[in-house]
């Protein structure tokens, strides 16, 4: 898509009317698959949508699943600012999960008004690490985030399996996990958030993780778009030879972009360990770090844009859950095959409609008023 194009016609129509139409898109061929499996998609789209949405519990799992992609979809965003691809989203989780489990395995003693900030830091701090050596990699030797955050993933994931087995794994049991945080030490679930203020909620895994996502979702806001340090990343991401001309250096925000990309990837830890299992166990990444590149992409690496997208897939996931129960024919691989043409009409296939959107909508030049008589 060229940048002549984008001027000629309204940014609504790439910001919302596009991913509208690559969502219809995607449905329209999921509904053409399970048409052909012999069942009825708009039954089929019924269920998914209740199952996300109409009752209470499913809007918690719903929110619970949002809330792992909003932290997965921000990581991925601010590495495209910067003209990076970052697909180590599960490695710098992994990392970042193992920094907040052991900050509550080890300081269990303290308050919990001590230990959320402390679990913070520990999040980002270990995620942005494990992005900041990749970043470094691509900044001061050469080497492609793409291939480098591919690999972080496979070593994070058998540093884990080293350190669940060996080292932190509760003694006397064979199952490679910690043993079970102290009860003061978790996040809060939204439902009893919701019974301090004498109202009812079903209980479900949205928990207070989902807050902090929020506010992680502002501060990329403010930070990409109202400090210097975010500009500097823009500038470098649209034009390295314009920000070296500029005297910004690209190889420093490179690395900035990558260490702030995995410490967003590193929070999902909060979610995931301090909110929802409570120990450290192994693969609770469970591939949200690559549905991340998904929701970027359909929320255009926007914080307001990702959070619709996170929801949207979150629905997708606790929705689909729901569809291979109550549709047998419909297995869970079918539902897998529906989140996958979700993704590639809103990443591989992102501007294939595109043109005709142009078209449609293409504003025409205003004819300059002729110039007054002296």
């Amino acid at each position: 898509m060229s940048s002549a194009t984008t001027r000629d016609v309204p940014r609504w129509v790439s910001v919302v009317l596009l991913p509208i139409v690559n969502l219809v898109a995607a449905f329209l061929v999921s509904g053409l698959v399970i048409l052909a499996i012999g069942e009825n998609p708009l039954r089929a789209l019924a269920i998914l949508v209740n199952g996300a949405f109409g009752y209470q519990e499913g809007i918690g799992f719903t929110l619970y699943f949002t809330t792992n992609f909003i932290y997965t979809g921000l990581a991925v965003a601010i590495a495209f600012h910067c003209g990076l691809f970052n697909i180590g989203g599960e490695g710098q989780a992994t990392l970042g999960g193992l920094g907040v489990g052991l900050v509550l395995l080890w300081f269990d003693f303290l308050p919990f008004i001590l230990i959320l900030p402390l679990a913070i830091a520990a999040a980002v701090v270990f995620g942005g690490f494990w992005g900041f050596i990749p970043g470094y990699l691509q900044a001061k030797r050469g080497s492609h985030t793409v291939i480098t955050t591919i690999m972080f993933n496979f070593i994070a994931a058998t540093l884990m399996v080293y350190l669940l087995s060996q080292v932190l794994i509760k003694p006397g049991q064979m199952s490679p996990e910690t043993r079970e945080f102290l009860p003061h030490t978790w996040l809060p679930f939204m439902h009893e958030m919701a019974a301090w203020f004498g109202l009812s909620l079903a209980r479900s895994p949205w928990n207070a993780s989902f807050l902090i996502a929020l506010l992680a979702g502002g501060f990329m806001w403010v930070f990409v778009w109202y400090t210097r340090w975010g500009y500097e990343i823009r500038t470098v991401g649209a034009n390295q030879a314009a920000a070296v001309y500029g005297g910004i250096s690209p190889s420093r925000n490179i690395i900035l972009a990558m260490a702030i990309s995995g410490a967003f990837a590193g929070m999902l830890g909060l979610n995931e360990i301090m909110g929802v299992n409570h120990r450290i166990l192994l693969n609770f990444s469970a591939g949200y770090g690559f549905v991340g590149i998904a929701v970027s992409l359909m929320g255009r690496n926007h914080p307001v844009g990702i959070v619709l997208a996170a929801l949207l897939f979150g629905a997708l996931f606790q929705g689909g859950a729901d569809l291979a129960f109550e549709m047998p024919k419909i297995t869970r691989e079918m539902v897998v095959v529906i989140q996958g043409l979700v993704i590639l009409f809103a990443g591989a296939l992102e501007y294939l409609f595109w043109p005709y959107l142009a078209a449609l909508f293409r504003q025409k030049e205003p004819v300059a008023a002729p110039a007054a008589a002296e």
